[in-house]
């Protein structure tokens, strides 16, 4: 699953949120936004994190211009937030590429390496040195020592050396990355090439500085509400496991900040499933070896940029945010979309699909009930226009889509799923193989989730995985399943 953005750097984005949210909702959005990083950190205050306060609000500023939805890369540092404020509320769509970088927060870590520490003992075995294959380690004056030019980071050194003496510095962000797409610029802070990156959030997660952020779309989607407009919420399955109330109590909540109407998506997955089945029913009797699913916009990412080899293993099926979109566009073409996403990737789908005007993340969503003092425990229960199946909403859930696709398959149809639980350096190569040969020996139906425990582990997730999957259970028990709902 996704590792949890550290407390602090959360703690602060859901403040700059909750602040931003109430700047707008009051007389005077500009001047309130200028003045957040000044009323966060007053003259005289602690510096809790930063060598001055000058430094923590300048940190501070460039969060803000994130939660405004726009690019720290190319904001002036001359430029007041008050300036930034009005170009977001003034914009018709939000901008390109959904992640930005703080480069005030980022704190340049030093080159990824393999380092001999002074635990070495110069041991006589010397394993380090036998077991490097590059020539690149030998012991000088009773200590391994290793040759930068001839290293290649592969850590077999690591793994032998008896004393633990020998250790990978890692930079998080680079780390995290599965494709490479984060690295270090001229200056030696973080950058993002948008050519390779999937969007799968993996560096926002993993960065203990909280310097990669996700760009808001809160106030494209506040503005939209004040002007009177339809606005429809589009609820990802994985949020019912994310807040302390019902699944119909949380309706009831997001229908007080203003939205018209509440849909889960799950009636889309219902949708995907149904034509993901007949697909691999399809696609197994022509003698496909195997058939992966499609409805993690991380994956499909990947495959568009990365692994194009697989796209003829790829089902053709799509999204459930994109039927659930479909089906409230032509129920009411005027209507304003919202999906409720637990991950980055979606804000990329969002920006491909016309359907999808928006894309609200669930720590947004939180910060919102925050800025307007909504308790959703204390909210009165609404019903849900139509009763989605248990397998639908499951799709949030490690295993959840090929199970769902198996409960529609009859016997003697079923497929052998295989999941991909996470995208890794590792399982991408595994998913490569599996292009050039043309066959899984795993199974038949391969499912791939960009984030380790599925939709439940997205970056922009805000409860523990196992207390949420516990609550996505219970909510999953209490559901029909997906041979009675497909019937109607």
């Amino acid at each position: 699953m996704a590792i949890n953005t550290p407390k602090q750097t959360s703690h602060l984005k859901r403040e700059i949120l909750v602040r931003l949210i109430r700047a707008y909702l009051s007389d005077n959005f500009e001047e309130n936004t200028r003045l957040i990083p000044f009323d966060m950190r007053p003259k005289g205050s602690d510096v809790p994190f930063r060598c001055c306060i000058h430094k923590e609000r300048a940190i501070l500023r460039d969060r803000a211009i994130a939660g405004l939805g726009l690019s720290i890369e190319e904001a002036d540092d001359s430029e007041l937030l008050s300036t930034l404020a009005k170009r977001a509320q003034d914009r018709t769509e939000p901008e390109d590429n959904p992640l930005t970088v703080l480069q005030t927060a980022c704190k340049g870590c030093v080159p990824s390496r393999i380092y001999v520490t002074d635990l070495c003992q110069g041991c006589v075995a010397r394993p380090c040195e036998s077991t490097c294959r590059f020539g690149a380690i030998k012991v000088e004056n009773g200590k391994s020592v290793i040759d930068p030019e001839k290293c290649k980071n592969c850590g077999m050194c690591v793994q032998v050396c008896p004393y633990h003496a020998i250790t990978k510095i890692i930079v998080p962000c680079e780390s995290a990355c599965p494709v490479g797409a984060i690295a270090k610029d001229e200056e030696g802070l973080a950058h993002i090439d948008f050519d390779k990156c999937i969007s799968c959030g993996k560096c926002v997660s993993a960065c203990p500085f909280g310097a990669v952020h996700e760009k808001s779309q809160i106030i494209d989607i506040l503005k939209e509400i004040k002007a009177g407009k339809k606005v429809v919420a589009m609820l990802a399955p994985a949020i019912m496991g994310q807040l302390p109330c019902t699944p119909k109590q949380l309706k009831q909540a997001i229908l007080s900040l203003g939205f018209a109407d509440v849909v889960e998506v799950a009636e889309g997955a219902d949708i995907t499933t149904k034509n993901e089945a007949a697909e691999f029913k399809e696609r197994m009797a022509e003698g496909q070896a195997f058939m992966t699913t499609s409805c993690c916009a991380g994956y499909n990412e990947l495959v568009e940029k990365h692994v194009p080899e697989l796209k003829p293993f790829r089902s053709d099926t799509k999204t459930p945010a994109y039927y659930t979109a479909e089906l409230v566009k032509k129920e009411s073409p005027e209507a304003v979309t919202v999906f409720f996403s637990p991950c980055v990737a979606k804000r990329r789908e969002a920006l491909q699909n016309p359907d999808i005007d928006y894309v609200l993340n669930f720590e947004e969503l939180g910060a919102w009930f925050i800025a307007l003092n909504v308790q959703v425990s204390a909210c009165d229960e609404s019903e849900y226009r139509k009763e989605s199946s248990a397998e639908g909403r499951n799709f949030a859930n490690t295993g959840g889509v090929a199970g769902a696709v198996n409960a529609l398959l009859d016997e003697g149809e079923k497929a052998t799923p295989y999941v991909v639980d996470g995208l890794t350096k590792e399982s991408i190569r595994d998913l490569k193989k599996f292009a050039k040969n043309g066959k899984c020996e795993l199974g038949n139906l391969i499912e791939v989730m960009a984030c380790t425990g599925g939709c439940l582990g997205g970056s922009s997730t805000i409860n523990a995985y196992k207390p949420a999957l516990k609550q996505l259970t219970n909510y999953v028990k209490e559901s029909p399943e997906i041979r009675d709902v497909v019937k109607k």
